[in-house]
């Protein structure tokens, strides 16, 4: 995948952290921490965003086509 340069605007205080984080070693570039900072926050956006598409679900409906499914499963089991 390629990459793109851009710039953006930091406050001082968020700059000076990240500068700490590169210095320490946390990260080796001032990019490689934004990169890698915008990919844990996309991932929580993507996992709130499930959590809030479900809640939208009905969990009797969804309980009742389970249970639907099951008894058209347990039909072709075997005795024992």
């Amino acid at each position: 995948m390629g990459t793109a340069k851009i710039a953006i605007s930091l406050e001082s205080e968020l700059l000076a952290e990240v500068d700490r984080l590169v210095r320490t070693r946390v990260f080796p570039s001032r990019s490689q921490a934004v990169r890698s900072a915008l990919r844990d926050k996309i991932e929580r956006l993507e996992h709130t965003r499930l959590a809030r598409e479900c809640a939208k679900l009905d969990p009797h409906e969804e309980q009742a086509m389970a249970e639907e499914g099951l008894a058209k499963d347990t039909e072709q089991w075997p005795e024992y």
